[in-house]
């Protein structure tokens, strides 16, 4: 029989939100899987001229936006989960996305980008977002996952196809995070996860776009 985990309190629940945020946002997060750009990447970038260099830069701080926005998301959402089978899969689902949160953050680095100045600002607001998706119960909770990663795989694949042609190493990296958000979407929907009205997918929709040209940038 598996030992029944201790019960957190709610001290012990804020502490770990307050380590997850900090982890998040200082790059303190290691993958567990392999990087997917392999170890010539560093050889990959230098490679690329100026001009690749900034737009690869700029599109991967796109993405490694969207992994804090993950990682606050998923956080608020197992931290409000009702179920305890829900919750696990929350927990899952964020330690892929810590692999996606450091293997964006290391792309940065070698080519030469900074993480967007932002970034305390998104994950407090997508933190927001995934308590109050919690909050209206666990199937609506999976819904806004099945639609989360419905987007964001459609951002991805526009970024497979704006990234330079010779940056093949964040070409895997995205390839390899779109496979995830794949699964992650499919995993939500059997798990119950009910279509969100279409106000609110309009809604999410507006705020991604917001985010990924402000992050572009910033």
């Amino acid at each position: 029989m598996q030992p029944t985990r201790p019960e957190l309190t709610p001290t012990d629940r804020l502490l770990t939100v307050v380590e997850r945020a900090l982890r998040s946002l200082t790059g303190a997060d290691h993958a567990a899987r392999p990087y997917p750009a392999g170890a010539g990447a560093a050889g990959d970038a230098v490679g690329l001229s100026g001009a690749e260099r900034r737009e690869a830069g700029a599109l991967m701080r796109v993405n490694h936006v969207g992994e804090v926005c993950a990682q606050a998301l998923y956080t608020a959402q197992a931290l409000a989960a009702r179920g305890d089978t829900t919750r696990r899969q929350f927990e899952t689902a964020a330690r892929d996305e810590t692999d996606h949160l450091a293997w964006t953050r290391q792309r940065l680095r070698e080519l030469g980008a900074r993480p967007s100045l932002l970034n305390p600002l998104w994950y407090a607001g997508a933190f927001g977002f995934g308590l109050l998706a919690a909050r209206a119960g666990d199937r609506v909770s999976l819904g806004f996952v099945v639609e989360t990663e419905r987007q964001v795989e459609q951002h991805l694949e526009s970024h497979l196809g704006r990234l330079p042609a010779a940056d093949t190493a964040s070409r895997a990296i995205v390839q390899q995070m779109k496979d995830d958000e794949a699964r992650h979407g499919a995993a939500a929907e059997r798990a119950g996860g009910v279509r969100l009205p279409a106000p609110v997918r309009w809604a999410m929709r507006g705020a991604a776009k917001v985010m990924t040209t402000t992050a572009h940038h910033l």
